[in-house]
């Protein structure tokens, strides 16, 4: 196996990686931009469509760290040549992923009320919220398990895979988006808002069964469940479970800020809607090469290659800062333009408008924190990213969410929270890394 961290082998994992990353935001921007533009309550429909995919995605990255366990486990014995000692762990693990996504469902659903009433949503935006989430809920034992394949198929340092799977998955829900949203005359019924869910549960099915596919074809592991618990499965579960918690209070921050979002009035969560989900598509395009600093980090560890693990964190940092900045570049010449995708009510486009510069001037920040994430990841380190989440959560972004909001700045306090948050995670991780890992390459 080639050691290198060139260019090429970087690039090899990470470009797959940030298709198969951006799919899944994909799939919500389709929705949203589809969502906003229906003749029938096009505001509460977004506002709905935000809220439901901001606690979405929050489940989901909280269940879905066995991935990156999952990737970190087989990615450093992959190094150590030792993949024989993880073959009866995988099927345990993705069993348990399952399992674990029938609990959540059947707690969600119970309490969907009570939950988008926590995000402060009344009225119609709330019965809206109701109907679109529990559609999409079905899709947690489909979205678990392919996650948990996925890590699979990043800890065998083979992104190409994942993204096969979720291009495809994509592809699909924007056809479904149209057909089922806005309906075909004299054939199919505009289904609205639940064609939406509809077409993301389908398209999470497609990417399961293709995942699975590729998993039977291509690994060396298997789905047959051993009565003996792998001495690794411990392991993997306090990892995950360091990382639930890490990525609950990342989600914390973003539940704060919708909740914040929609008690300052409709317009502002429909506007904060656009943002996030732009803000989540960028995050999601930049993570592919904290995907290749995971798989990668974590097969240099299991070598003990502490001169390339030096390396590679130089090397992913500096494309993804030049990714960050051709997307801020991007956005800066079409910066009216962006809104209209989503949205055509002019309150709303104001709204947009006023904070989007803060979510563009934010993202060379963003790659940074991002890439010494997904290093640590493959390094295991998740005891300290908890801790480090934690902190900037709760002594970070709440702090200055609240001193802004003070002062009355709304949705610029939301944002100004987040750029801060971001500031201190990047510069926490950097500083660790050096303190732990450079003194190891010489």
């Amino acid at each position: 196996m080639d050691t290198s961290v060139s260019f090429r082998n970087i690039n090899r994992i990470a470009i797959p990686a940030i298709i198969a990353g951006v799919a899944e935001p994909l799939i919500s921007l389709t929705d949203i931009a589809i969502i906003g533009n229906v003749e029938e309550n096009p505001i509460e429909a977004l506002a709905a469509a935000g809220i439901v995919g901001s606690f979405l995605s929050a489940i989901i990255w909280i269940v879905a760290q066995t991935k990156t366990a999952i990737s970190a486990i087989v990615s450093q014995h992959l190094g150590a040549n030792r993949l024989h000692a993880v073959k009866t762990l995988i099927p345990q693990a993705i069993y348990f992923n399952l399992l674990f996504s029938f609990v959540i469902y059947a707690v969600t659903a119970f309490f969907t009320e009570a939950i988008f009433t926590a995000y402060n949503a009344e009225g119609l935006i709330l019965n809206y919220s109701e109907d679109y989430y529990r559609i999409r809920a079905l899709g947690y034992p489909l979205t678990l398990v392919t996650f948990a394949i996925f890590g699979v198929f990043r800890g065998l340092q083979n992104t190409l895979w994942a993204m096969k799977c979720s291009l495809t998955g994509a592809i699909v829900n924007v056809g479904l988006d149209y057909l089922l949203v806005y309906g075909v005359e004299g054939y199919i019924p505009a289904m609205h808002l639940k064609g939406a869910a509809y077409a993301s549960l389908a398209a999470q099915a497609i990417m399961l069964a293709m995942a699975l596919w590729f998993f039977f074809r291509k690994t060396p592991f298997h789905l047959k469940l051993s009565l003996n618990i792998n001495p690794r499965l411990r392991g993997l579960l306090l990892m995950a479970a360091n990382l639930f918690v890490r990525t609950a209070a990342l989600n914390f921050a973003i539940y704060l800020a919708n909740a914040y979002a929609t008690d300052y009035g409709k317009t502002y969560i429909a506007a904060q809607s656009i943002l996030m989900n732009i803000w989540l598509f960028f995050s999601f395009f930049i993570d592919g090469y904290a995907n290749a600093g995971n798989a990668i980090g974590g097969r240099l560890l299991g070598a003990r290659d502490y001169k390339n693990l030096w390396e590679l964190s130089k090397k992913i940092s500096k494309y993804a800062v030049l990714i960050a900045l051709m997307l801020m570049g991007i956005c800066v010449v079409f910066y009216d333009e962006i809104g209209l995708i989503f949205n055509k009510e002019e309150s709303v486009l104001l709204m947009f408008s006023s904070v989007f510069w803060i979510v563009l001037l934010m993202q060379p920040v963003n790659a940074i924190a991002f890439m010494f994430d997904g290093i640590f990841k493959g390094l295991g380190e998740a005891k300290y990213l908890r801790n480090l989440l934690l902190g900037a959560t709760f002594l970070g972004f709440v702090q200055a969410l609240l001193i802004s909001d003070y002062f009355g700045l709304k949705l610029h306090a939301i944002w100004i929270a987040f750029f801060v948050w971001m500031i201190i995670r990047s510069s926490a991780l950097v500083i660790q890394f050096r303190r732990k890992y450079l003194k190891k390459e010489v």
